[in-house]
């Protein structure tokens, strides 16, 4: 028998340290590249910079959660929270599935959350996005020594 499947209060951890991840990121990529240039040529930021880091900025997020999802399973707040997101046989998410998975998530923000209730009721504590993409989230014993004592959270 695998990990037990990872639950609310655990998921809903790891997404928020992804959160502070992701915005911390996003603000230092749309910001320092113009601030530094500023300081140390003492000129005016060209458009193309701004442009760059705009563009940089607004990606980020969607490849945080693609690469992660996809080379390990598991983001900076999935690796905290010991947490790690599989296919529902158990092989790897692969980068079509970990990209779209990700896309949707991000453009439909509130209704991911809304979905996360949904592992309440489910018996593998998928959430609708889950369910969709054909994942599972279960704690990881190599990051979670402790996760075949954890109870429904």
């Amino acid at each position: 028998m695998g990990a037990p499947y990872a639950g609310l209060v655990s998921r809903a951890g790891a997404l928020a340290v992804d959160v502070a991840v992701v915005t911390v990121s996003a603000l230092a990529v749309g910001g320092l590249p113009p601030l530094v240039w500023s300081e140390v040529l003492r000129t005016p930021v060209p458009g193309w910079l701004t442009t760059g880091v705009r563009v940089a900025a607004t990606v980020l997020p969607w490849l945080y959660f693609t690469v992660f999802w996809w080379l390990t399973g598991q983001t900076v707040g999935g690796r905290l929270i010991g947490v790690v997101v599989r296919r529902r046989d158990g092989r790897a998410v692969g980068p079509l599935r970990a990209a779209l998975r990700s896309a949707i998530g991000l453009l439909l923000a509130p209704l991911w959350l809304v979905g996360l209730v949904w592992i309440l009721v489910d018996h593998r504590r998928r959430a609708w996005h889950d369910l969709l993409f054909g994942t599972t989230v279960r704690y990881d014993a190599a990051t979670t020594p402790a996760a075949g004592r954890r109870g429904a959270d």
